[in-house]
Parts: structure tokens; C-alpha cells; sequence
């Protein structure tokens, strides 16, 4: 059982964040380094020709292989492993056979594993050969925007909307826009828990104080334009609203006895 909770305030609603002991960070962490172990083997898996489907098979196997389970498969009734996403789909893009994988693409993997009842949740986006140079800088500013969202929830005293400050202005400042319809979010015992971590700051938003015992996913969703998003009729993919290209970074991070720890990072 989860050792401590909280509770803070959105829009009048109460919401409880559960606080993980020593021994449950220890079970996330054992999932989050599979996780990571898979992203990084995707670096020679992610081709020109191969379809998302394709792709998403390799991620179901590899997890089934090492003893653990997808835990976005079926998740609300998503059908698939895996999320990926190419070029202007944002986030939750379903794999597909007819989806072939080009030269120059940004193919951005959301992958969780369920080890033994706990979850991981992480991202990565991949270029696919040689691309262009504004792809080129998305994708490092995207990945800038992670680092800068961890460093802050780092610091002494930090609270949840400082990670969304830290991400915001870093895109913002090289002409990024930032999703704004979707967030970061607790995880390790389910796999979407509270508190919600965005990645732009509005007073509307909770703002709790981060804490020893929080275990919770950052994940700037950043576009080459517009900050506006669109879903497709499937109900899942979500895609740029002006067609531009999405890049899309996350880590699993802890708060411990010996402060932050980032999770899906060996």
C-alpha cells in the first residue's frame, strides 16, 4: 500500500497524489530501466521501409520477452503496444500496416511496460537518415525542453508548474509552439495518476509543491508552429492543427530521500 497521499485543488475538484515508498521507486525503477533498454535498441530498429506496425510488433515481443507486459495495450481502448507518432501526429498514433516509414521522418515512440505492477512511461523521438534542418533543431529543442523540465523539478523547493515554465520558455524562445491540450502526469502504480505536469503555465492550473515520494512523467509535446492540436476520427491520434511537423520527449522521474532521480535513464 502506498505509505502517504496528498491532496490539492483543480478547478475546485479535489485530486489525491499518491506518494510511493522506498520499495514501490524500487519496482518503477526495475520497469523504467527496461524501458529504457528497449528505447535505446530502437536506434538500429527504427528504418526507412518499415512499416509502424512493424515497429510496434518488435516493441510488443521484446517486452513480452523480458517479462513484462504493454500497458497501453488496450488502455482505454487503445489497440496497440505502442504510441507511435510520425511527423505532424503529435501523440497516441495508432501503428498501421500501410504506414511505411520514410527517409528524413520523425518518428516518435511512447512506449509503457507493466513489470510485476508497476509502470514506466517514456518517449523518444527518432530521425529517420538525413532530415532537414528545422527537423533537425525540433527534435534537439524538444529534447532541451525535457532536460530544463527535470532540472527544475530538481531543485529545492520546486513545484509542478516551474517544469512547465522551465519547458514553455525554452520553445517558445526558439519560435516552438507548446502543446497545450495534453500533459505530463503521475505514474508508477497506474498508468495515468495525478498530479497532471503541463508543459505552459495558466493560474487556472494546480500547482502542488513537488515532493519526496512523487513519481511522475515530464514530456514537452512541442510543434514546429502552432501550439493548436487536432484528433483524428479514430479518436486517438493527435496531430498539428497546421500539418506541421511534432517531436516528443519524456522521462519517469522520482523524488527520493537523495532528490530527483530520473527513472528511464541508465
Amino acid at each position: 500500500m502506498p505509505v502517504d497521499c496528498f491532496h490539492v485543488r483543480k478547478n475546485g475538484a479535489k485530486r489525491m497524489i499518491v506518494l510511493k515508498t522506498e520499495e514501490q521507486i524500487d519496482g518503477i525503477r526495475r520497469s523504467c530501466h527496461m524501458l529504457c533498454n528497449l528505447l535505446d535498441s530502437l536506434n538500429d530498429v527504427v528504418k526507412e521501409g518499415m512499416s509502424t506496425k512493424e515497429l510496434d510488433s518488435y516493441c510488443h515481443s521484446w517486452i513480452l520477452k523480458n517479462g513484462g507486459k504493454p500497458a497501453c495495450l488496450h488502455y482505454e481502448g487503445f489497440p496497440a503496444a505502442t504510441c507511435i507518432s510520425v511527423n505532424e501526429e503529435v501523440i497516441h498514433g495508432i501503428p498501421k500496416k500501410n504506414k511505411i516509414i520514410k527517409e528524413g521522418d520523425l518518428v516518435s515512440v511512447d512506449l509503457c511496460i507493466n513489470l510485476k505492477g508497476y509502470i514506466s512511461d517514456s518517449a523518444r523521438t527518432y530521425i529517420v537518415g538525413k532530415t532537414s534542418p528545422q527537423n533537425e533543431k525540433l527534435v534537439r529543442v524538444t529534447r532541451e525542453c525535457l532536460d530544463l523540465g527535470v532540472e527544475a523539478a530538481g531543485q529545492k523547493g520546486a513545484r509542478i508548474l516551474d517544469i512547465a515554465r522551465a519547458v514553455y520558455d525554452h520553445a517558445n524562445k526558439n519560435g516552438f509552439g507548446v502543446n497545450r491540450d495534453y500533459t505530463g502526469h503521475g505514474v508508477g502504480l497506474e498508468l495515468h495518476e495525478d498530479p497532471e505536469v503541463p508543459n505552459y503555465v495558466s493560474p487556472l492550473m494546480a500547482n502542488p509543491r513537488i515532493r519526496e515520494g512523487m513519481v511522475f512523467a515530464i514530456e514537452p509535446m512541442i510543434h514546429a508552429g502552432t501550439h493548436k492540436c487536432v484528433v483524428l476520427d479514430d479518436g486517438w491520434t493527435v496531430l498539428t492543427a497546421d500539418g506541421k511537423n511534432a517531436a516528443h520527449f519524456e522521462h519517469t522521474v522520482a523524488i527520493t530521500r537523495n532528490g530527483l532521480e530520473v527513472l528511464t535513464k541508465i
